[in-house]
């Protein structure tokens, strides 16, 4: 009994969490297209095998299906939910008023407003989570103030005092003692330039880091650290912004995870950081389990929306079949004046799906790897 309970709550969090994200995205594109006029036949969450449907006034039939990893969102003519190309026959049996709430007949503004409707929603939800949690809850941010320092560790060596006050990591401001971790997680040349505030003096420090074994979830790791702590806790800032405040900070917050994400991922390209972090649905379900079992439903909350601004950011990528490839295919129209050859389009769909199938079982290899270490540390 235990073992089926310890089972739900990786499931169930897991599936409120992907459904979620998955109708904010496709909502974005079904929203778009039908503010300009395009008529959407299909809107699915999930794959395969239909558990309920239903068809609305204006012909589109809303479904869940059996397998709950991502969704589509079809329009009239396209041959598949991916808008990969034009289904002929059905498009051969469209009438001519058909034809005009068709996406493969609107012009290329049109098309690239639909296509970044799905990444947009991710935003947007992610902010409008960010920002409700700042109005109702607060702020909750420690200030990044060295409220101890780890004996014998790179802060002490380096000199750093309890009570100095932390400005920048790496040319990176911080605004909060979270922040100094993000930064420092960055590194990969084992090196840190700290700027700090002591009294009225501003000091920079030039700090060689030390790794250090770090436990999580029964696993193992060394991790570079710099060997402070934060202030107690008795000092959390609780400062609930009114609604201006709250959706610029959102905003912020929105920014930062962004800019944190590609760098990371610009560091796994030029190989200064290793691959092993790159993970895809197991993690992403052993994440929201532990959330759902050790935290709040505001870890959770705060997880989906990290997740959404993740979603948006990697569709955005320029890579066919995901929403990127379709935007540069627009933007190129839009330049040009004359619409690709569906051949050369078929061809750049089949070789960005064979790419995207490649990520997902390398990501797939990586997360067994994870929980294997997890499980067997």
């Amino acid at each position: 009994m235990e073992s089926i309970l310890n089972s739900l709550y990786y499931i169930v969090p897991f599936i409120i969490l992907l459904g979620v994200l998955v109708f904010v995205h496709e909502f974005g594109h079904f929203l778009i297209a039908r503010l300009c006029g395009v008529r959407v036949t299909d809107f699915s969450i999930g794959f395969g095998k239909e558990l309920w449907s239903r068809t609305d006034k204006h012909q589109t039939r809303w479904k869940i299906c059996a397998v709950p990893l991502g969704g589509y969102c079809q329009f009239l003519g396209d041959a598949n939910g991916a808008s990969a190309g034009d289904d002929n026959e059905v498009i051969q049996a469209l009438s001519e008023e058909d034809k005009k709430h068709a996406f493969f007949t609107q012009n290329p503004w049109k098309k690239l407003a639909i296509v970044l409707g799905g990444p947009g929603f991710n935003y947007l939800f992610a902010v409008l989570v960010f920002a409700v949690m700042f109005m109702s809850l607060g702020r909750l941010t420690f200030p990044p103030v060295v409220g101890d320092v780890v004996k014998d560790g790179a802060a002490f060596e380096a000199g750093i005092l309890k009570g100095d006050r932390i400005i920048e990591v790496n040319s990176h401001k911080i605004k909060n003692f979270s922040d100094i971790s993000t930064e420092i997680s960055l590194v990969t040349d084992g090196r840190a330039k700290v700027k700090l505030k002591r009294g009225d003096e501003i000091l920079d420090f030039d700090i060689e880091l030390k790794n250090v074994e770090v436990e999580e979830d029964g696993a193992v790791s060394k991790r570079p650290m710099l060997g402070i702590k934060s202030q107690s806790s008795v000092e959390l800032d609780h400062e609930r912004l009114n609604p201006a405040e709250a959706f610029a900070e959102a905003g912020y917050e929105t920014y930062r995870i962004t800019v944190g994400t590609l760098r990371g991922i610009k560091q796994m390209i030029t190989g200064e950081r290793g691959t092993e972090d790159l993970g895809g649905i197991l993690r992403i379900a052993e994440m929201s389990g532990d959330i759902s079992k050790k935290h709040g439903l505001i870890d959770f909350l705060a997880f989906m929306a990290l997740l959404s601004i993740n979603l948006g950011l990697i569709n955005l990528f320029p890579i066919p079949v995901l929403d990127g490839g379709h935007v540069v295919i627009f933007v190129i129209e839009i330049i040009t004046r004359r619409e690709i050859n569906e051949k050369v389009k078929e061809i750049l769909f089949k070789c960005g799906f064979a790419l995207l199938i490649a990520l997902m079982i390398f990501a797939t290899w990586n997360d067994i790897v994870h929980l294997f270490k997890r499980w067997f540390a």
